[in-house]
């Protein structure tokens, strides 16, 4: 409370220390954060010096003018937060987050769409992207780690809307995975003898179901000498072995040039000599590429796609493989057969994200694709 007996509101109060900053910042120069920090806590103790009776935390004022300067803002707190695995900004109506698999409401909210936008623009600074009117979708990965997907409105009715895909630096080993149930001993066995028989595996599930932490647990598997490739859309996979070349996609640069696709990169790859190839996750053609780097002696290769079941898990692979438009349906479908071996199907449900089926692909007596259920 202030002398008057009204309440003092904290943003408004940021806003203030914000323009107070403005005017004691030299904008010819560039402030470190230890700077800024130090020239922030000033500002707000000049200010909290003319409503002493105010019961304002001083050190959370300057945070959050902080975070509005030189980070993300209101949402900040859930970026630092290991548990919050999905931020989705539903323009000025509201956030969502994803906390320990259940989405829940932040209970905090952008008082306009000039914040949100500034906040927007801010965070894909980082990554030397833009959005706009004429360009209003952009994807990038943040510093962190962090994939940012920002759809601007007309295109977005109620946008803009802002999704932050958080991604875990913790290594998950089978063991963690047997724990908390993802999956059982003898699958467990299973997968691990697959990996060292260098067996194909597809991984599949819907969006956030673990498909890329299952990867990645599997891949320290892969016998240490063998020269790994990852190849994705956005650098998640963290493989230790010694002898890994990482490559990335790249989009398109403001003039619209300069794009980079994962199909390219795959076959890239195959000139690199690679033991054994990790695909991030296939959404496209680039399905016909994975397929033939796996019937052409890439054994051990492993890769995600979204689907909805182990059956349609080879469905989906035929189906974009098809989208080349110059290999007919037959054909792909002999290549699934010679090169995937296993599909793993995880599922994600309200109590966790479990490994639905595993099966192996085969051919019946009249040379047709089908699957074998192992588990």
């Amino acid at each position: 409370m202030n002398k008057g007996g009204d309440c003092i509101d904290e943003k408004q109060l940021a806003e203030v220390v914000n323009k107070k900053l403005s005017q004691r910042m030299d904008m010819t120069r560039e402030y470190s954060d230890a700077e800024l920090k130090k020239l922030i806590g000033l500002c707000v103790e000049k200010i909290l010096e003319k409503i002493p009776q105010t019961d304002i935390n001083p050190q959370r004022l300057a945070t959050e003018v902080f975070n509005s300067r030189r980070r993300m803002g209101i949402i900040q707190p859930f970026m630092e937060n290991p548990n919050v695995n999905e931020i989705m900004i539903n323009g000025t109506d509201g956030i969502f987050i994803e906390i320990n698999g259940m989405t829940e409401d932040a209970g905090v909210r952008y008082n306009s769409k000039e914040e949100l936008f500034h906040n927007i623009q801010t965070m894909l600074s980082q990554s030397n992207r833009t959005v706009s009117e004429s360009n209003p979708i952009a994807d990038a990965v943040l510093p962190g780690g962090a994939r940012i997907n920002v759809v601007l409105n007309p295109v977005a009715v109620n946008g803009p809307i802002v999704t932050i895909r958080k991604f875990t630096k913790q290594q998950y080993t089978i063991e963690d995975f047997i724990r908390n149930g993802t999956l059982t001993a003898e699958m467990a066995e299973y997968v691990k003898n697959a990996v060292l028989e260098g067996k194909s595996i597809i991984i599949s599930g819907s969006t956030s179901s673990g498909k890329t932490t299952f990867l990645n647990m599997l891949a320290g598997f892969i016998p240490i000498g063998m020269r790994i490739i990852t190849i994705e859309d956005s650098a998640e996979l963290s493989i230790r072995h010694n002898n890994t070349v990482r490559l990335e996609t790249r989009n398109a640069n403001t003039e619209g040039t300069g794009e980079i696709k994962m199909r390219a990169l795959i076959k890239t790859a195959l000139r690199m000599r690679p033991d054994r190839l990790l695909i991030g996750e296939v959404r496209d053609e680039s399905s016909l590429e994975l397929l033939t780097a796996m019937c052409t002696g890439h054994r051990g290769s492993m890769s995600t796609i979204h689907a909805n079941s182990a059956k349609d898990t080879l469905v989906r692979l035929e189906t974009m493989a098809l989208w080349e438009g110059h290999v007919h349906s037959e054909a792909i479908r002999r290549m699934i057969i010679s090169g995937v071996d296993i599909v793993v199907y995880l599922e994600r449900t309200e109590k966790g994200r479990f490994v639905k089926e595993i099966a192996e692909v085969c051919k019946d007596e009249k040379n047709e694709m089908r699957l074998e259920r192992i588990f």
